[in-house]
């Protein structure tokens, strides 16, 4: 079992940055390949990037790409998005989620295939 905390998210005006968070418990989180999805009120939740169990790779939706970054840490066992840039458009709940693999380069674009999410946490741009 492992209990993801995502946090970092706030109010910021169109323009700015922020960083995510997403502390994991109860397992280590080197076993996992990790994404970041986010949910707008109204929408599906959508794909947002996701990273290897080693961090050797990164995938991003096209609409965050070259703003966004994926990176993590599995010495501390968490996991980031850097969100620069932010757009309006990029207000949502954020999700992370993690996705248990044996390989080293696996990573998913999917909701489908993670089997562990946090609570999220609130991103708002203003205009």
């Amino acid at each position: 079992q492992v209990q993801l905390v995502e946090s970092g998210g706030g109010l910021v005006q169109a323009g700015g940055s922020l960083r995510l968070s997403c502390a994991a418990s109860g397992r280590t989180l080197s076993s996992f390949a990790m994404g970041w999805f986010r949910q707008a009120p109204g929408k599906e939740r959508a794909f947002v990037a996701a990273i290897t169990r080693g961090g050797g790779s990164t995938y991003y939706a096209d609409s965050v790409k070259g703003r966004f970054t994926i990176s993590r840490d599995n010495a501390k066992n968490t996991v980031y998005l850097q969100m620069n840039s932010l757009k309006p458009d990029d207000t949502s709940v954020y999700y992370c989620g993690a996705d248990r693999t044996f390989s080293e380069t696996y990573y998913s674009t999917n909701g489908a295939a993670y089997e562990y999410w946090g609570q999220g946490t609130q991103v708002t741009v203003s205009s």
